[in-house]
């Protein structure tokens, strides 16, 4: 049938769950600190699972995240770090993550994207010499975009696009302009587009959109009841957000497999997305009669 590239899932939620600390600004960061090896379980716990592709635990490495904490002057070891640990998941390529910078879900607090460009080109550069591609995730506006892909783009390493849109109308980036806007700065400068932590019922039109652009395409959803206010607000923690109980293993599969039906050919999970269901996923692949790859 057709050959479709499966990644992990939602990397952060699951250690926090593992870890079973109260959850900090720092996130999965915290608990990489905290819980050394930890990081390395859940990636092969995911490649067991059947994903292809495990991303490293560098979404949210960015020095403004660092400020104030005991960790600001410890950025490098701290991505030398995620990248131990994304070694010998079992694999087949190794995806160096990519996060917003200053905060999630808030293009409003975007640099320039002159200024973006800089520091995603730093970071770019601590990941790619041992990274098969980058993809950058939670794009929430044209200007993050560009500017990503910016400071991505000279790497020389594959550059996906992963952006994410409105939970009720997925033709729309979360910053309120039009998805398609981003398509032609896509389109120049990344290598796959996709659509990541949003609600799996906004995919759908949003792979509508990216189907009208000339790259591979695919999503990887959240399972979260909604992004809250309080989530919005400075230095938020995870617990200000709630897992979706109905988003089982075989529930979060039937999207997944309803997105392949729409032409994406990448796809995964995002927050609170697990093992089981990624192995869900991966189980219905096969009997589809598609090739994982």
């Amino acid at each position: 049938m057709t050959q479709i590239t499966l990644l992990d899932g939602g990397l952060g939620q699951e250690l926090v769950h593992r870890a079973g600390d109260r959850p900090t600004p720092l996130w999965s960061t915290q608990v990489m600190i905290d819980h050394p090896g930890m990081v390395a379980e859940v990636h092969r716990d995911f490649a067991a699972a059947g994903a292809t592709i495990i991303t490293t635990n560098s979404y949210a490495l960015h020095r403004d995240r660092l400020e104030g904490t005991t960790f600001e002057n410890e950025f490098e070891a701290l991505y030398a770090l995620a990248l131990k640990e994304a070694r010998g998941s079992g694999a087949r390529r190794v995806a160096g993550s990519i996060g917003p910078l200053r905060a999630s879900y808030r293009p409003d607090l975007h640099p320039e994207p002159e200024v973006g460009a800089l520091l995603y080109a730093e970071v770019s550069g601590l990941l790619a010499p041992e990274c098969d591609l980058l993809i950058c995730e939670t794009v929430a506006s044209h200007d993050h975009a560009v500017s990503v892909l910016k400071g991505a783009g000279p790497t020389g390493k594959p550059v996906w696009l992963s952006l994410t849109v409105n939970d009720k109308d997925g033709t729309l980036l979360r910053s309120g302009e039009p998805l398609v806007s981003v398509l032609e700065a896509a389109n120049a400068g990344a290598t796959a587009i996709l659509i990541n932590c949003s609600a799996p019922e906004a995919i759908p039109a949003a792979l509508n959109v990216l189907a009208q652009g000339d790259l591979p395409y695919g999503a990887y959803a959240n399972a979260f009841e909604q992004i809250t206010d309080d989530f919005l607000k400075d230095k938020p923690t995870v617990d200000a957000l709630t897992k979706r109980q109905d988003m089982t293993p075989a529930v979060y599969a039937d999207h997944a497999m309803a997105w392949v039906d729409q032409g994406a050919t990448i796809i995964g999970g995002c927050c609170e997305v697990s093992p089981a269901h990624i192995a869900e996923i991966a189980s219905r692949l096969r009997a589809a009669g598609h090739d994982i790859v």
